[in-house]
């Protein structure tokens, strides 16, 4: 016969687990420890099962009645209960805890565990901020390109329409990190790519022009700066890495003798360990620079906090004594300028200047290819490079700067 709350109540549990049915394979269960669990027996494509509804009293007779009715109508449509209740379950969670600020979370967790560099990270964490002020709390299954619009507005109509972009493409890796470990099915930024102000590219400054860059080097060879600031402008034209890579360089990153300069991927822009060869001319200066820093771990050590290396605004303000302006000339800008000659002296494989200047193709292959192939060519380049460089720091002037 049918249970009651008052027969269910008074079940005293036994020394075996003892099943008490209330009819319709709905029965209560009492453990050995004096549990009753709610239990909803069924077929289903031919398999027995055993559905859990929850434990008395905190799921009443009533309670587990009405989840027994739920589940027969559920089996009525040919679907299977215990399914459908993991179904729902993670729709309560997607609703309760894949939200954007907690995918975002897990995305810079992510990142930073795959050793993404501390100053990428810190904007990239900057950008999601400015998203959780309007997202962090919205489920990313509900959220819609319009929501997106309201955190990429508030910025563009501020006339930060490069923070904007970075912003969407920002936002739009959370939504494809969420893709990816099954929190949602789609990236709702995909349809506002045409919605943004495309904002206006600026190259960084760089002198191209052969006689104006023979200028540049020999004002930095007649520089009378700290021997490290000096070091560091000669070896941005020498090698022309970016300008993080160098100032950030550690000894142990430098064998002299193999003449090598291996940059670790921590450091690269695309994650990536680069390999450099030394010309001698790099080789010379960098012997010189190790009497005076080799005690340290930064070869380019701050004068102003030691055991700190160069600020980043060390190399552009030398410039800037040096009398090159900001819409002139940048550290940056050494990579432009010796990638730009020393396609014009056609001397070189336009792939092997690339591959120096640590450009990444589309083709994983071809990179690899490539690695392998134009180091004999890169080695040499150095050293003609170097013979360039060092001839526009001897030639006397002519007329230009």
């Amino acid at each position: 016969m049918p249970l009651t709350d008052l027969k269910i109540r008074s079940l005293k549990p036994e020394e075996k687990p003892r099943r008490y049915t209330d009819g319709g394979n709905l029965f209560v269960e009492v453990r050995p420890n004096g549990s009753k669990l709610w239990r909803f027996a069924y077929k289903f494509d031919g398999k027995q099962k055993l559905m859990a509804l929850g434990s008395y009293p905190e799921i009443s007779l009533a309670k587990a009645r009405e989840k027994r009715t739920a589940a027969r109508a559920l089996l009525l449509d040919g679907i299977d209960p215990m399914q459908q209740a993991k179904v729902d379950k993670l729709e309560r969670q997607a609703l309760t805890e894949h939200t954007f600020s907690a995918l975002a979370a897990e995305l810079l967790d992510k990142n930073r565990r795959e050793g993404l560099a501390e100053t990428t990270l810190s904007k990239k964490s900057w950008l999601i901020g400015i998203a959780n002020a309007d997202l962090a709390d919205m489920p990313v299954t509900q959220i819609k390109p319009t929501h997106v619009l309201v955190p990429l507005r508030k910025v563009e109509s501020e006339g930060n329409y490069e923070t904007a972009r970075r912003l969407r493409a920002v936002i739009s890796q959370v939504f494809r990190y969420a893709v990816a470990t099954a929190r949602c099915e789609h990236d709702p930024t995909a349809g506002l790519r045409g919605a943004l102000i495309t904002p206006k590219v600026t190259h960084r400054p760089a002198i191209v022009d052969r006689n104006k860059f023979a200028g540049l080097i020999r004002s930095i060879w007649s520089y009378d700066g700290a021997i490290e600031t000096k070091a560091g402008l000669q070896l941005m034209a020498l090698l022309y890495p970016r300008p993080g890579e160098l100032r950030l360089s550690t000894w142990d990153e430098y064998d002299l003798s193999k003449r090598t300069w291996t940059i670790p991927a921590v450091r690269t822009k695309m994650r990536r360990e680069h390999r450099k060869p030394l010309s001698g001319a790099a080789v010379e200066i960098l012997k010189k620079l190790h009497a005076v820093t080799g005690g340290e771990p930064y070869v380019f050590i701050s004068q102003l906090s030691r055991g700190k290396p160069i600020s980043e605004n060390t190399l552009n303000g030398s410039l800037r004594r040096l009398g090159y302006g900001k819409d002139e000339m940048t550290s940056h800008g050494f990579r432009a300028s010796a990638s730009s000659l020393l396609n014009e002296s056609g001397k070189w494989r336009p792939d092997a200047i690339e591959a120096e200047l640590a450009h990444m193709g589309a083709d994983q292959v071809r990179k690899a290819y490539h690695r392998a192939t134009y180091w004999d060519q890169r080695v040499e380049m150095a050293e003609w490079w170097a013979a360039e460089v060092l001839g526009f720091a001897n030639a006397p002037p002519s007329g230009y700067r």
